[in-house]
């Protein structure tokens, strides 16, 4: 029988607004007893607040003065809450699927519901709260059914058949199903036909299946129409109203990710007593090469009920289109489980390149990282541990040594170095031997390296590195123009950094980051905090460092003492109120369902949200001119090497997308880092494997394949060098060489050989000479790590032409966190009179390395520079530079913050005043407040000390 449309949507509306004990959910609830008089229950995912009839965000409803509860279902692993924002209450926060929680509340006037998770509520996780008066009723919805030669349509099923249609494929050949749930969905689901009978392409069992389904031809009689539609919110699975005449599609949708029908409502007045017909299609398999991604139960669709209205109907649940975020098609997967030589014949290059298989499986077995020692050499670590650390001293990781002794792009010469190591995460070589990054250490091995032998026992250097996720262990160690070695931090890990035997007081927590640690005096200092899992570090032509990471946006200019834009977790300090965010001015994934959504689907922007590997490609004059200074990472789940043009904007950068360098055309492929040679090519190293995502289950990875792949251009020659045999002059003029890796292994060496006058003169006359600004900063950083660089040389180099000079001159300065009273002189000339918002930037981080007592005249000037309001890091780093100041000096903190021309300096600066709790802290917001007024001009400002004076 075909029930009423009216009758139908009355009867759910009314139970979903005012029944106190109907779940609009199918998750079992630990259900609040309180009585009251109206009770919802919402679904709660990143995509909204969920009703049982699929509407988003539902407006709810309720009469003044009743009792009200509101009850979340968590519908993923996830946390969740919900909040009312004029009453200022929130429940208890949700994590597991199926959990839930709730708040009670009177009516008292209209509101917003939310979620108050960071970042939630701007994700879409809000609604709205009415006050009404009298009985809450649902509009009745009447329609008109499509006829045809005097015969109504069969547009809703109701006869059990397909008369009036006409199948293609496997999906639509028993589409039609009078259950519900259907024996094709899962029985948690209820679909809602309009009578007993609707149509699905293939439910939850058989979403595999595909096909495309259309109607006759029938003529527009009304100005709007709507049909129901539930299913994947798809490219591939849509309903689409096609003029007959001309094949144009006038209208599509698809579902939004959900079983529930819901009706769609398109204005067709343009297009009245044309023909039209409906086409519904399913292109979408949801089947995934991938193993560890579910397949899609929901690539299906489901149809009823097209009917015509004469004005607009008003469903209570209606889909909106703004409401359906729609994911494209799965990329093709054209290659899998290859072997080396056909995984290097399946990629696809730049014109001009080449690849070849340098080495693979037996000789190399899960390459987890490797660095290049002076003689070109590839020293590979092979990750046989990961991902469970063993028990001390049972360790299975070791370290091999590649060497291509003829040119051919073999790695024909193999040796091991040392075996027995436990979870290495990453290597550098140089400064006397062998560093490790192997949490719970950081480990140095002593070595002879024309013998390659360890010429005394390992060395643990720190220790207190965390192993709770173990692929966001310590990583990516690599040495820095400053002579320090860094290395990344993931954000699920946890580490409380020391010497051995250190006390608690003495250690260094990071949690997510970029790390430094000194080879000779042995200091260990976070470099710049937050992001989320940064696999890859490396610094350009002007010394400037970058990361890649992964989930969050991709691409971040590291600033020392910044901090970023995190995963998850809070910052160390509480203070900090705001973090610097991506330079990215795009992303790598498709879609707004989040970057993991985005995965397998975005080869067209990139490929996915994962990478590892960080090239700043300096490696000569072979390579095309356009990739020098260019940042190249791999996307792990698009299988592609992407490629960021990094390019100076403000205080810093902007990265711009360009074109990926290599498609590997092969879902296991797992590129974890790559590095150019004295030759100008590069090598990369290969974790080939069918599960591209962490797991702690070590039967989930491959234990028996790894790849090592050899990338030239048709100009790159094959050299043969040995730089430990270079004169100290050579090791001097090699800093003008046109590949970055001669100037970076000789500068490692100069500074293992210490302090040397010739050296030291020899550099400065590159300084003061040399017209290249690069080749000026390359002398002087070797100037500084063979401890040549002297006050007087610093105070010449801050007026500098040039503000890279002049940049690096000053962090060099302030190493050792404390600088004479003339040098703070000309920190304050300098923040007063320069015209570099980039030096600004390296003054404001070298503040950060001395006492706070010693900012205040330096902050006075810089806060003020009305030209670095809208400067995407200057802004936050005074912010961090001025925070402390606040315990110093209450009154002058508050001062420097009226004066500051920054956007939301003075809030901060309150907020900070008021967290001292202080009476002198509460007399001086008050007086504030009386100097400020209640403006226009100051009405934020007024409203924040309001608030904040209030809570004392």
């Amino acid at each position: 029988m075909n029930h009423s449309v009216s009758y139908f949507w009355g009867l759910v509306f009314s139970l979903f607004l005012a029944s106190p004990t109907w779940a609009l959910s199918p998750f079992a609830i630990q259900q609040d007893t309180t009585k009251v008089d109206f009770d919802y229950t919402l679904e709660a995912t990143m995509l909204g607040y969920f009703s049982k009839d699929g509407t988003r965000n539902p407006t709810l409803k309720a009469n003044k003065g009743k009792k009200v509860r509101i009850t979340i279902v968590n519908g993923e692993q996830m946390t969740h809450d919900i909040s009312m924002e004029k009453l200022g209450i929130k429940s208890s926060t949700i994590l597991d699927k199926g959990s839930s929680t709730s708040i009670v509340f009177i009516a008292q006037a209209n509101d917003t519901y939310f979620c108050s998770i960071p970042g939630h509520r701007a994700a879409g996780m809000v609604g709205k709260f009415e006050i009404v008066e009298g009985a809450i009723t649902a509009e009745i919805v009447k329609g008109i059914r499509p006829s045809k030669n005097g015969k109504t349509l069969n547009l809703n099923f109701e006869t059990g058949n397909l008369d009036d249609w006409k199948a293609e494929g496997d999906a639509f050949a028993n589409p039609i199903f009078n259950q519900d749930p259907s024996p094709v969905h899962d029985k948690t689901m209820k679909i809602g036909p309009e009578g007993t009978h609707f149509i699905s392409s293939g439910g939850t069992k058989n979403y595999a299946l595909t096909g495309t389904l259309t109607s006759v031809p029938f003529k527009i009689t009304q100005p709007f129409a709507s049909f129901w539609v539930s299913g994947g919110a798809l490219q591939d699975t849509r309903v689409e109203l096609v003029l007959a005449k001309s094949k144009k599609v006038i209208f599509r949708s698809t579902g939004q990710g959900r079983a529930t029908l819901q009706p769609v409502v398109f204005h067709v007045k343009p297009y009245l007593q044309q023909e039209i017909f409906i086409r519904i299609i399913d292109n979408e398999t949801g089947i995934t090469p991938i193993p560890y991604v579910a397949h899609d139960k929901l690539a299906h669709i489901n149809f009823d009920n097209f009917q015509f209205h004469a004005t607009r109907p008003n469903y209570p649940n209606e889909l909106h289109q703004k409401d359906i975020i729609v994911l494209p098609p799965l990329d093709p997967v054209l290659n899998a489980g290859l072997s080396g030589l056909k995984a290097a014949e399946a990629m696809t290059l730049p014109k001009g390149f080449k690849i070849n298989l340098a080495a693979a499986e037996p000789d190399i077995v899960r390459p987890i990282s490797f660095t290049m020692d002076a003689k070109g050499r590839l020293w590979v670590v092979e990750g046989h541990t990961y991902p469970v650390p063993a028990p001390e001293g049972q360790g299975k990781d070791r370290i091999i040594i590649f060497e291509d002794t003829d040119g051919n792009g073999t790695l024909d010469k193999r040796k091991v170095f040392m075996e027995g190591l436990n979870l290495v995460s990453g290597i550098e070589v140089g400064m006397g031997g062998v560093w490790l990054g192997a949490a719970p250490y950081l480990l140095f091995i002593p070595t002879d390296f024309q013998t390659d032998k360890p010429t005394g026992p390992v060395q643990k250097l720190l220790d207190g590195w965390g192993v709770q996720d173990t692929h966001e262990v310590l990583n990516s160690l690599r040495w820095g123009p400053d002579g320090w070695l860094y290395g990344n931090h993931g954000v699920f890990t946890h580490s409380n950094v020391g010497k051995p035997g250190a006390l608690d007081q003495q250690r260094t927590k990071i949690n997510a980051g970029v790390w430094r640690f000194h080879p000779i005096s042995h200091q260990f200092e976070v470099f710049a905090e937050g992001t989320s899992n940064p696999w890859g570090i490396d610094f350009n032509d002007y010394g400037h460092p970058f990361i890649t990471v992964c989930v969050i946006p991709h691409m971040f200019h590291i600033i020392q003492g910044a901090r970023y834009e995190r995963q998850a977790g809070k910052h160390f300090n509480p203070y900090t109120y705001e973090d610097i965010k991506t330079i990215a001015d795009h992303r790598h994934y498709v879609g707004d369902r989040g970057p993991h959504a985005g995965n397998f689907r975005s080869a067209s922007a990139g490929g996915g949200h994962a990478h590892a590997g960080a090239m700043i490609y300096l490696g000569g004059n072979t390579w095309p001119k356009e990739f020098r200074n260019n940042i190249f990472m791999n996307n792990i789940n698009g299988s592609r090497l992407n490629v960021d043009q990094l390019n100076r904007q403000g205080s810093g950068y902007n990265a711009s997308h360009k074109k990926d360098f290599i498609v590997m055309n092969d879902s296991w492929s797992q590129w974890l880092n790559f590095k150019y040679d004295p030759s100008g090519s590069v090598f990369a190293i290969d974790w080939y494997d069918k599960n591209q995502c962490h797991s702690s289950n070590p039967d989930v990875h491959d234990k028996t394949m790894g790849r090592i792949f050899k990338i030239t251009h048709e100009n790159d020659k094959w050299v043969q060098v040995d730089l430990h045999k270079a004169t100290d002059m050579d090791l001097v003029n090699y800093q003008l060489h046109a590949n970055e890796w001669y100037v970076r292994q000789a500068r490692t060496i100069l500074q293992e050989r210490g302090p040397n006058p010739q050296v030291h003169a020899a550099l400065r006359n590159i300084i003061d000479k040399n017209p290249d600004v690069t080749r000026k900063l390359r002398a002087l950083w070797t100037l500084h790590v063979t401890q040549g660089l002297t006050e007087k040389d610093v105070a010449q180099l801050l007026t500098n032409p040039d503000e890279n000079v002049r940049s690096w001159a000053i962090q060099l300065v302030a190493e050792k966190k404390q600088v004479s009273a003339e040098i703070l002189r000309q920190f304050e000339s300098i923040a007063r009179t320069d015209k570099s918002a980039q030096v600004r930037l390296y003054l404001i981080s070298a503040l950060l390395r001395l006492d706070p007592a010693q900012r205040w005249n330096v902050l006075d000037a810089l806060v003020q520079k009305t030209e670095d309001q809208a400067d995407h890091n200057l802004p936050l780093m005074l912010w961090y530079a001025a925070e402390p100041l606040a315990t110093l000096d209450v009154k002058r903190a508050i001062q420097l913050g009226v004066k500051s021309k920054m956007p939301k300096f003075l809030n901060y600066t309150i907020q900070r005043v008021a967290a001292l709790k202080s009476d002198e802290a509460i007399a001086s917001l008050k007086d504030l407040q009386s100097e400020l007024g209640h403006s226009h001009e100051n009405h934020e400002v007024s409203m924040l000390l309001d608030k904040v004076l209030s809570q004392k």
